[in-house]
């Protein structure tokens, strides 16, 4: 998937993971994007600090139908 796949994705209430379920996408109140981990909370952007590259391979990226978030 693209960033701007996994933004829109997001940002449209679906359920993007990185590598597999554990690692969720999420949009924080200030409107950054994350990659969590959900086991124990811990968190990374989802970019470089200057948002021009991906925190992990575009193909390693995948959607769900599903609104559920996991917080």
């Amino acid at each position: 998937m693209t960033l701007v796949e996994i933004r829109t994705a997001v940002d449209a209430g679906n359920g993007v993971y990185w590598m597999n379920n554990g690692y969720v996408v999420t949009r924080d109140c200030l409107g950054k994007y994350l990659i969590t981990f959900t086991r124990n909370g811990s968190a990374i952007g989802l970019t470089n600090r200057d948002g021009t590259r991906l925190n992990g391979r575009p193909e390693e990226f995948f959607i769900t139908d599903s609104a559920k978030v996991l917080q």
